[in-house]
């Protein structure tokens, strides 16, 4: 049994205001290896929510089984149901999820290198719809999203920083005109200065845009600061839920995942193997 937090203020509440809902879904790769039990939650209409945990949780799972690419890794949702906008798109046709509003953003950047910065641009259009007109407008929205692209727009993106190429496959991302944006682990390997500028980006696409975002992320303190709300998954399963308030006064996010123990100091590492053996929100 697992420790929600309420949260009845939450945006988006009831079934019919949610944009994404996922059920009680099972996941198994190859048919026979589990690797998410029971997932359940949601994401309303211009919200931002966190998926927490450590690694190996399975959050990046999660975000593959919503937008379907878990099936190039031979994955399947064989329980439960997910909807997006009123359809089921559990483990439907990957470009027909794009096409339906789901973009995932996937954890290492994996920029076209051999491309320039606008070549990758375009190259995410191929999976819309979009006139030539709408495209070209698409690709001047992320410029002005991010103008360090459109200063390095013929550069070989090979040769951009982590940083920027983080910048250009989220933009990349927001060429298809996402309702739904799936971002997994968008501050790994960068400095806290860059990870400071990706977050603020993340918070004016939905600040301005108004595009949803499911965003997978090990730093808890910063993901939590532009949240709406938030799940921690451990083992494959939710164990946490709750608002930002919540989420930031919760003892054992703080202690575990915020890195403060009730004495204010941070954890050592054999405090971190005494919660791993203690797991009280899992008993």
């Amino acid at each position: 049994m697992h420790d929600v937090v309420a949260f009845a203020d939450r945006p988006g509440a009831g079934s019919a205001a949610e944009l994404l809902s996922v059920a009680n879904i099972e996941v198994r790769y190859q048919g026979t290896i589990l690797v998410l039990k029971n997932v359940s939650l949601h994401v309303a209409p211009g919200e931002i929510v966190a998926l927490l945990g450590s690694n190996g949780a399975g959050k990046s799972t999660t975000l593959k089984a919503i937008s379907s690419l878990i099936q190039s890794e031979e994955g399947r949702v064989t329980e439960g149901a997910i909807r997006f906008d009123g359809m089921n798109i559990e483990n439907d046709d990957p470009v027909r999820t794009v096409r339906r509003g789901v973009v995932q953003v996937m954890e290492g950047r994996r920029a076209l290198e051999h491309m320039s910065v606008e070549q990758n641009l375009l190259v995410a259009s191929a999976a819309t719809r979009m006139n030539k007109a709408a495209i070209r407008r698409s690709i001047e929205e992320v410029y002005a999203l991010f103008p360090v692209l459109a200063e390095f727009r013929n550069r070989q993106s090979g040769y951009l920083s982590g940083g920027q190429q983080q910048m250009m496959v989220i933009g990349r991302a927001l060429m298809t005109r996402p309702k739904l944006l799936l971002l997994d682990e968008p501050s790994l390997g960068l400095s806290p200065l860059l990870v400071s500028t990706i977050f603020e980006a993340i918070a004016r696409i939905n600040r301005e845009i108004g595009t949803a975002i499911l965003v997978v992320e090990q730093n808890a303190r910063v993901a939590l600061k532009h949240a709406h709300r938030g799940y921690v998954l451990e083992n494959g399963r939710i164990v946490m839920e709750g608002t930002r308030a919540e989420l930031l006064n919760n003892e054992d996010l703080k202690e575990f995942y915020l890195g403060i123990g009730a004495s204010g100091s941070a954890k050592t590492y054999r405090d971190i193997k005494h919660y791993r053996r203690r797991r009280r929100w899992l008993g």
